[in-house]
């Protein structure tokens, strides 16, 4: 009887030796704000763990601008900054697992659509599309998204 409880213990102990284990990896993950500038009033993006969330990203042309564009350029463009964004956090495009795209008007969504498959790599992450009232800058198309380490 006495050895039948040793081992009982024995095997409790190991049991919540190994419980905190695994839980204490969460307790030293990374948490780091990725292209934050300081004074600005968000993160470019934001690693918590494996998981990365990219802040929506527009395409301004290569001075600054949005207005002006079609939606095909600020298409790739949005894309390129998610992917600089992706990039600078040690990630791979690969590893975008939901993506979320606002558009201004849903008359861009088949050519956005065109751009979009080209540029984002298969398979192809879980996406929604939504269509907003406006875009800070005029914008016509801003994109989110997570991205999960494997």
């Amino acid at each position: 009887m006495k050895q039948l409880y040793l081992r009982t213990v024995k095997h409790g102990l190991w049991m919540a030796g190994l419980l905190v284990l695994c839980t204490s990896g969460s307790a030293f993950a990374q948490h780091k704000a990725v292209g934050f500038t300081q004074g600005m009033p968000f993160s470019d993006g934001y690693i918590a763990g494996n998981t990365l969330y990219v802040a929506g990203q527009q395409g301004p042309d290569a001075n600054g601008k949005v207005t002006g564009t079609d939606i095909t350029l600020q298409t790739t463009n949005a894309i390129g900054a998610v992917e600089k964004v992706v990039k600078e956090a040690g990630f791979k495009m690969t590893d975008i697992v939901s993506v979320t795209v606002y558009v201004a008007d849903l008359n861009d969504v088949e050519k956005m659509n065109e751009v979009y498959k080209k540029l984002m790599p298969d398979p192809k992450p879980a996406r929604a599309t939504v269509q907003v009232a406006g875009l800070i800058g005029g914008a016509k198309i801003e994109i989110s998204a997570i991205a999960v380490k494997h």
